[in-house]
């Protein structure tokens, strides 16, 4: 259950809801985040929600079955929308092109990475300066020096910026340089960093882990929400499976199902999805028909030099083609969708 309270109740307010539900045998978990204030109870419960809804300071109360509750659409009807400032925002309602280099690797290549960018009207740029890797020889990352210079060339383009946090220790460091906090596959359900996620007020974007389900992915939002930040996004990037062909297996199943049963918006990463330079952009168009609110791609002048992820990274021609083909796919999808609404009303 969430009882959603009024923005102004005050504690007197809060102490009387909090009464009633404790004398009704329910848990309290009160969460207040920068657009609301909740109070949430894991137990189901036969109640007259009419009891708590008439309490003063109460805003609105909702029966949610949902083991995740506040990231489901059981209570929220509308749609989350992230808004980065500067007419940047990521929602249902937009589409979103995010692209960047795996790794942040110097002021050259942002400098020349953020241009192409704007040129393309990408408002957003991601790009890895703490990198995990599955080997400890591999390059990880500038760090924060390579922070700073990330955003302040993209802040002169106009553009925001994504990038991964690895641990708690490097949040309070990274927050003035970062738009959006990425939390990679394998943080998914490091459930220390995702705690201190909630207490920031930036957007979190947060990977599917490896091999991680639907319901792994919602109960890590759910994680960030119960902190305190409600600004989620929730990102498809494939899962391992028994197959070899490719690196993941991308589950575009995924995409409807978390659109069903949850109000965040949901990306695709279709470059980790699959890991093969020459079927992203197929990937990244059928992510865009499946309904994604927007793609996260690598991209790389050079893609043979990068120091990461060279072997799916796109080079800028095949990036701008992509960035105009799945524009273009999201508009067709659009109209088909409308075109259908009014197919059953009339």
């Amino acid at each position: 259950m969430i009882i959603q309270l009024v923005k102004s109740a005050n504690d007197s307010e809060k102490e009387s809801v909090n009464k009633m539900l404790l004398s009704m045998g329910f848990s309290i978990n009160v969460i207040e985040t920068g657009d609301g204030q909740y109070i949430v109870s894991p137990e189901n419960k036969n109640v007259d929600i009419r009891r708590i809804g008439n309490l003063p300071g109460v805003a609105d109360v909702f029966i949610v079955k949902d083991q995740s509750q506040l990231v489901s659409r059981q209570w929220k009807v509308n749609n989350t929308i992230i808004d980065l400032g500067d007419g940047v925002k990521i929602s249902r309602d937009e589409f979103s092109l995010m692209a960047g280099p795996c790794s942040i690797e110097s002021e050259e290549q942002v400098e020349k990475t953020a241009s192409f960018l704007a040129g393309q009207g990408v408002k957003i740029m991601r790009g890895g300066v703490f990198k995990p890797r599955s080997s400890p020889y591999a390059f990880r990352g500038l760090g924060i020096e390579g922070l700073k210079f990330f955003h302040s060339i993209c802040r002169s383009h106009g553009i925001k910026i994504i990038t991964e946090v690895m641990q708690v220790s490097q949040i309070a460091e990274m927050y003035d340089y970062v738009d959006v906090f990425q939390v990679g596959a394998r943080n998914s359900q490091n459930f220390n960093l995702l705690d201190a996620l909630g207490e920031v007020r930036k957007p979190v974007l947060v990977k599917r882990g490896m091999s991680g389900t639907i319901e792994e992915l919602l109960s890590s939002a759910e994680y960030i929400f119960s902190n305190g930040n409600e600004k989620i996004i929730l990102c498809e990037r494939g899962i391992r499976t028994y197959e070899k062909a490719y690196r993941n297996t991308l589950d575009l199943n995924a995409v409807p199902l978390l659109k069903e049963k949850s109000h965040l918006p949901v990306v695709v990463d279709p470059s980790h999805g699959i890991g093969m330079r020459e079927h992203v952009e197929t990937m990244a168009l059928a992510s865009v028909m499946s309904g994604a609110d927007g793609i996260l791609v690598e991209i790389h002048e050079t893609p043979e030099k990068a120091f990461s992820d060279a072997r799916q990274t796109l080079d800028y021609s095949e990036a701008a083609s992509l960035f105009d083909k799945a524009r273009l796919a999201y508009s067709l999808n659009k109209s088909f969708e409308a075109g259908l609404t009014n197919l059953s009303i009339g």
